[in-house]
């Protein structure tokens, strides 16, 4: 028996739930790339911003709308794949945005825009003293699980929001510099070079398990009927979406009209404080420091809790509390490599796993042309793998140039057109459905 949704959610509803949506993928971790991106590609800017917004926005997008079309998320999207291949894909996601990467980044990047811009010659020791309180912080409020921070957190992103909007409109009023050179990493594909930094914000690892908490949400609102969750979730998606893509573009514009506001920049969060520094003075500077630094401590709480429940319910091992403890010590140890070197280690290691969440999406769509989608999931996932897992040996460094005759492996994309064949082959492999005749 299919349950009918009686009361449909209102349109203030929907904006509150696309709000909420683009609240989980909107980490002050993910501005930070946007203005490098557009300080290095120069006269190349359009295409990189393209690439980047195709990952970026696109993706987690598509992995959204692939979710509502399966009825849930990671789990049921991957469904036909070996249960252990499951739980492998969950546990890489959790640790990718939790100690290995994601949650470090949160407090290396309060430190960037919110501490850094006021010291004098800061040195490691700075940095060790201050993830050492950051993580810190973090492991208390997220004993709790963060509910004594979720109230703040709701009022944090609204405002880190009204301060992107006042700069985005300060960024195409009154552009502080002019356009930089474009360096040597755009010159050639900057697309590609685009597609591929949109992996750093790790939303579409993210896009498959935001489903879940989104379909969780319409439930308790009352939302039973599948179809009716699918096409809100779809509503939240594209809400989200153009939210995003709107602070991307802005934070590429303002990073593309930085000449001038910095000389160099090794990260998008000495631009970004830079431009505001130079937009709205000092003042602006304390305010955008104050809302990052705040807005990553609530980032931090949430994924080291997550990460922890995740890991507590999955082992049984251990208690809850153990877990925060573990995982929020490893994110304060793995912060203090610094920011340029945590992003420069977690390249390779995106580039390696990304095709495979991307084909999982892909697979999740051309679901109901397979004729044995077992064999089709198994297949398209194991052939995105296999080429990914090349490229990120390239982008780790080592020297492949043996393969330098597959299409596109010289760009890091060399997994695209063998997962497209794949995906053929998995459309057409298997008997014809058998239709019943009069």
């Amino acid at each position: 028996m299919r349950f009918v949704l009686k009361k449909p959610l209102s349109t203030f509803d929907v904006m509150g739930l696309g709000f909420m949506t683009f609240a989980f993928f909107l980490g002050a971790g993910n501005i930070i790339f946007p203005p490098l991106a557009g300080f290095l590609a120069g006269e190349h800017l359009t295409s990189a911003m393209f690439g980047f917004l195709t990952t970026a926005v696109g993706l987690p997008l598509a992995g959204l709308v692939a979710a509502a079309l399966a009825g849930g998320g990671l789990p049921v999207m991957g469904r036909y794949l070996p249960p252990l291949v499951i739980t492998l894909m969950g546990s890489a996601i959790f640790i990718i945005i939790g100690p290995a990467f994601a949650a470090p980044r949160t407090g290396l990047v309060a430190y960037e825009m919110g501490v850094k811009p006021f010291l004098d010659n800061p040195g490691q020791g700075a940095l060790t003293l201050y993830t050492l309180v950051f993580f810190g912080v973090a492991l208390l409020l997220s004993l709790s699980q963060g509910r004594l921070l979720e109230a703040v957190g709701k009022l944090l992103t609204p405002l880190l929001l009204v301060l992107l909007v006042a700069l985005a409109i300060a960024v195409f009023v009154n552009p502080q510099g002019t356009q930089p050179a474009v360096t040597e990493a755009y010159l050639a594909q900057p697309f590609v070079k685009g597609f591929i930094e949109g992996y750093n914000t790790m939303d579409t690892f993210a896009s498959l398990l935001f489903a879940m908490l989104i379909l969780d949400v319409l439930r308790k609102k009352g939302v039973t009927d599948t179809r009716a969750q699918s096409r809100y979730l779809m509503a939240a998606a594209l809400i989200a979406a153009a939210g995003l893509g709107f602070v991307y573009i802005s934070l590429f514009v303002l990073g593309g009209t930085s000449q001038g506001v910095v000389m160099d920049a090794s990260n998008g969060g000495e631009i970004i404080s830079a431009y505001v520094l130079s937009l709205f003075g000092e003042p602006g500077l304390w305010i955008l420091s104050a809302i990052v630094t705040l807005a990553c401590l609530t980032t931090a709480v949430g994924l080291v809790s997550s990460c922890a429940d995740y890991f507590h319910n999955l082992t049984g091992k251990g208690s809850y509390k153990s877990w925060v403890i573990g995982i929020a010590t490893a994110c304060m140890l793995v912060a203090n490599v610094g920011l340029n070197t945590l992003i420069s280690v977690s390249v390779p290691i995106l580039v390696a796993l990304y095709p495979v969440a991307i084909a999982l999406v892909v697979a999740t769509f051309l679901r109901p042309l397979m004729r044995a989608p077992v064999f089709a999931f198994r297949l398209i996932m194991s052939v995105a793998f296999f080429f990914g897992l090349l490229d990120g040996l390239q982008a780790a460094g080592l020297d492949m140039s043996l393969l330098d005759f597959m299409p596109l492996f010289g760009v890091g994309m060399a997994w695209t057109l063998p997962t497209a064949l794949a995906a053929v082959v998995g459309l057409v492999a298997g008997k014809a459905p058998q239709h019943a005749t009069a």
